[in-house]
């Protein structure tokens, strides 16, 4: 026999999926998701399936000298973004950035960093394009559909989030172009390769279109 607390336990119980829990992700479909991306005998200086121009294939490079390592770099005029690494190296990876009068150049700190994230465009991205973005004003749900693709690093001022996102993409033949609303796209295998090397509060340089230095 069930008491009348142990009843109302159970209804609520049996009430709580319907109401939308389901919108969290476990780690088990994050490694389902990351096979779904993630090409057959993935190499990540060499597999392309999406018919990115060679330039933009992650490949170790020289960086320029007296740049810390681990920090990052975004040269908006080459389309690459650079991981510094030790020794005088860094990680280039081909990134598409902001279009014209969105892009943000600008000195960030990557203050936090996510799995498989959920998304919500801005205010400002809902009032620009509704017929594109106001379906999503209550977040979308993580997957390999998602805009901000399977990882994300947040960048910040301060403890000021921006909105800016270094992230993947489930649009990977717009690397190497002005595509996004403001953020740094990158193919998800190479931003998961990259995501499990960068810290958090490194900084992040996203250099001016025009060329020009910070």
């Amino acid at each position: 026999m069930f008491t009348r607390r142990q009843t109302i336990a159970a209804l609520a119980a049996l009430a709580t999926p319907a109401i939308g829990h389901k919108a969290l992700a476990a780690p088990s479909e994050w490694d389902s998701w990351d096979t779904q991306v993630t090409p057959a005998d993935f190499d990540l200086s060499t597999t392309n399936p999406w018919g990115l121009h060679p330039r933009y294939l992650p490949q170790q490079v020289a960086a320029n000298p007296g740049l810390i390592p681990g920090d990052i770099h975004v040269d908006a005029v080459a389309r690459y973004l650079y991981h510094i690494q030790e020794g005088g190296m860094a990680m280039r990876y081909g990134v598409a950035i902001g279009r014209d009068g969105l892009y943000e150049p600008g000195v960030y700190t990557v203050q936090r960093k996510a799995k498989w994230p959920r998304w919500r465009p801005t205010d400002s991205m809902i009032d620009r394009e509704p017929g594109k973005y106001a379906q999503w004003a209550d977040g979308m749900p993580p997957g390999p559909d998602n805009a901000l693709g399977s990882r994300a690093l947040y960048l910040f001022v301060g403890n000021r989030d921006t909105y800016l996102r270094i992230h993947g993409t489930p649009a990977p033949r717009s690397i190497g172009t002005r595509a996004s609303s403001g953020c740094v796209r990158m193919v998800m295998p190479h931003i998961n390769a990259l995501y499990e090397q960068v810290e958090r509060g490194v900084t992040a340089y996203l250099y001016p279109t025009d060329g020009t230095r910070l």
